[in-house]
C-alpha cells in the first residue's frame, strides 16, 4: 500500500464512522443540525449573510454506505455558508492585504508561493459577499479541483477566482474535521460525479452546495480530528520508509544490469572457446575493409590514433581479446553532415527525446514530413549504426539504428566497418557499460550542459573478443536484462 492509499483509507474510515467509538452520551446530529439551521437564520435576521435558496432534501438512494446511528447526511450547502470572489482579476502589489488564490491551495495547507498582496481599498471592493476569517475552509474549484486547506492566518485574507471559501454557521462546528472529510475519497469522487468541462474540470458553487457530507456528533468530530492528527505523522514516517525501499527497488534493477554488462565487458559473463578466430585477427580485417573504404572515397582518412598504454586499461581481460580505441574499430568520425531543409519527406529523424535511457529503445519512430525537420544540421546514419548521445544527461541513451535515417548532431552516428567483424549490439553494450560511462562522465566539459568531446569519444579504449563471443555475450546480456526486468516487476 502506498503512503497515499493508506492517507486516502484512513480519511476514508474516518468519514464513514469507523475510525473512533461511538458515545451514546454524544448530542446525535439531529439536534446539532437543527442549532446549525437556528445559527444560520440568526445570521440571515441580521443581516450578517444572505438568505439562499433552499436545498432539495437528502433521499435515500443518495446516501452512498451506511453510517453511526448518530450520524447524519447532510448536503454542504446546510451547514457551511460560501464565498467565492467574482470580478475583474486582481491588481497585485508588493505589500497590503495577503491575496490566496488556488496556486496557493495544497491539501492540508497552505503555501506561500507565489507570495501576493492586494490593497486596502480593492480588498473592500472584493469582499462584498464576505470577509475571510481564520479557520475558514478553501476549496478549489478549478485547475487543480478539489484542493482543500483551512485557514492559519490570523489577518485580514483576499481570495481570487477558482477557490471558494467555507464559512462555518456554528460555531462550535469543527472545520479540521470537514476539511479532512473533504479530502477523503468518496467526496472527491462526487466531486468529480459534479464537476463541468472536458479540458479542464470545475466545479460550480451551485453544485458543491448539493454535494453530500457526513456530520457526526460535535464532541465525536474532536475525537475523529484528534485520532486523525496522531495518524498522520506515522503516515509520513511510513512514507519515509516507504520512498527509501522503492529508491533501493527502482536502483536494484539498473545496479543488477550494470553488473551484467560490467561482467560481460570483463570477459566474466560467457566461456572462452578457444576455437574462435582471437580479435588480434579481426582487428587486421577491420583495418583493411577501413583502407578499401578509404580508397573508395567512403570516408576520410584520419590520422593514427595512438597506441594503447597499460595505463589506459581499466582491468584485465581474457587472453584472446583486445583492447582497441572507438575509431579503430568504426568509422567513427566521419559524420555527414546535412542541412535540415534538404532531408527528404518521409525520413526518420531521430531526436534526443526519441530515446530512451538505459538502453530502453526508442519511444517511437518517426516518418517526418520536410516542413517538421527543423532547420539545424543533422547526422546521416547507417542501418545498424550505434547512436549515442553526447550529452550528459543522455550518455546511456545508446541504441541500434533500425534502418537508415538522419539524427540530432548532439547524437553521434558510430557505423560499423562491417558485421562480419563487429556486432554493433555488442558495441553498444559496451558503450553503456558502467566502465565506459564512468571514463566518459569524468571527461565531460561546459557548465550548462556537459557533454563529451569527439576527440576524447574517438580515443575510448573498448575491450574487444572474437566474433562468435560477441554473439554468446549479446544473446547471454539479452536474456539475464529479460529475466531481471522480469524480476524486478
Amino acid at each position: 500500500m502506498t503512503p497515499e492509499q493508506l492517507r486516502a483509507s484512513i480519511l476514508q474510515y474516518a468519514a464513514e464512522g469507523k475510525l473512533v467509538k461511538q458515545n451514546p452520551n454524544d448530542e446525535p446530529a439531529s439536534e446539532l443540525i437543527k442549532r446549525i439551521e437556528s445559527e444560520r437564520d440568526e445570521l440571515i435576521k441580521e443581516g450578517k449573510i444572505k438568505k439562499s435558496k433552499k436545498l432539495p432534501a437528502v433521499t435515500d438512494d443518495e446516501k452512498l454506505f451506511d453510517i453511526p446511528d448518530n450520524w447524519k447526511w447532510v448536503r454542504l450547502g446546510d451547514i457551511y455558508n460560501f464565498i467565492d470572489y467574482r470580478g475583474k482579476t486582481p491588481h497585485k502589489i508588493s505589500s497590503g492585504i495577503r491575496l490566496i488564490t488556488a496556486k496557493n491551495v495544497r491539501n492540508g495547507y497552505i503555501k506561500l508561493d507565489p507570495e501576493e498582496f492586494i490593497s486596502a481599498e480593492e480588498y473592500k471592493e472584493c469582499s462584498t459577499r464576505g470577509f475571510i476569517h481564520k479557520n475558514d475552509i478553501f476549496i478549489t474549484t478549478e485547475a487543480p479541483m478539489g484542493l482543500v486547506a483551512v485557514n492559519d492566518f490570523n489577518e485580514p485574507i483576499a481570495t481570487a477566482q477558482r477557490l471558494i471559501t467555507l464559512q462555518k454557521y456554528f460555531e462550535k462546528q469543527n472545520n479540521n474535521f470537514f476539511a479532512f472529510q473533504m479530502q477523503s475519497p468518496f467526496f472527491q469522487e462526487e466531486l468529480r460525479q459534479s464537476s463541468t468541462g472536458t479540458t479542464v474540470k470545475g466545479i460550480k458553487a451551485s453544485n458543491l452546495k448539493q454535494i453530500l457530507v457526513l456530520l457526526p456528533p460535535l464532541e465525536e468530530q474532536k475525537r475523529i480530528v484528534a485520532k486523525i492528527e496522531k495518524l498522520m505523522p506515522l503516515v509520513d514516517e511510513y512514507a519515509e520508509s516507504y520512498n527509501r525501499l522503492q529508491k533501493i527497488d527502482n536502483e536494484f534493477e539498473d545496479k543488477l544490469k550494470q553488473s551484467v554488462l560490467q561482467y560481460a565487458m570483463e570477459g566474466k559473463l560467457v566461456k572462452q572457446n578457444p576455437s574462435d578466430e582471437p580479435a588480434s585477427e579481426l582487428i587486421k580485417k577491420i583495418e583493411n575493409e577501413k583502407a578499401e573504404l578509404i580508397k573508395e572515397g567512403k570516408i576520410k582518412k584520419s590520422k593514427k590514433l595512438p597506441a594503447i598504454t597499460d595505463d589506459e586499461k581499466p582491468f584485465d581481460i581474457p587472453d584472446s581479446w583486445e583492447w582497441v580505441r572507438l575509431k579503430q574499430i568504426t568509422t567513427y568520425g566521419n559524420f555527414n553532415s546535412i542541412k535540415g531543409s534538404s532531408i527528404p519527406d518521409n525520413s526518420w529523424v531521430v531526436d534526443m527525446k526519441d530515446v530512451r535511457k538505459n538502453g530502453g529503445g526508442f519511444s517511437e519512430i518517426v516518418r517526418r514530413k520536410s516542413t517538421d525537420i527543423y532547420k539545424s544540421n543533422k547526422y546521416s546514419f547507417n542501418k545498424n549504426a550505434v547512436l549515442y548521445g553526447k550529452l550528459r544527461p543522455y550518455l546511456r541513451k545508446v541504441e541500434i539504428a533500425q534502418t537508415s535515417g538522419f539524427t540530432t548532431t548532439e547524437m553521434l552516428p558510430i557505423n560499423v566497418v562491417d558485421l562480419s567483424t563487429l556486432v554493433p549490439q555488442y558495441l553498444r553494450y559496451a558503450m553503456l557499460s558502467p566502465y565506459f560511462v564512468n571514463l566518459v562522465n569524468d571527461s565531460m566539459y561546459g557548465m550548462k550542459m556537459p557533454r563529451v568531446g569527439t576527440t576524447f569519444l574517438a580515443k575510448m579504449v573498448v575491450p574487444l573478443p572474437p566474433l562468435e563471443e560477441q554473439k554468446r555475450i549479446v544473446e547471454k546480456v539479452e536474456e539475464l536484462q529479460s529475466s531481471i526486468s522480469n524480476l524486478s516487476k
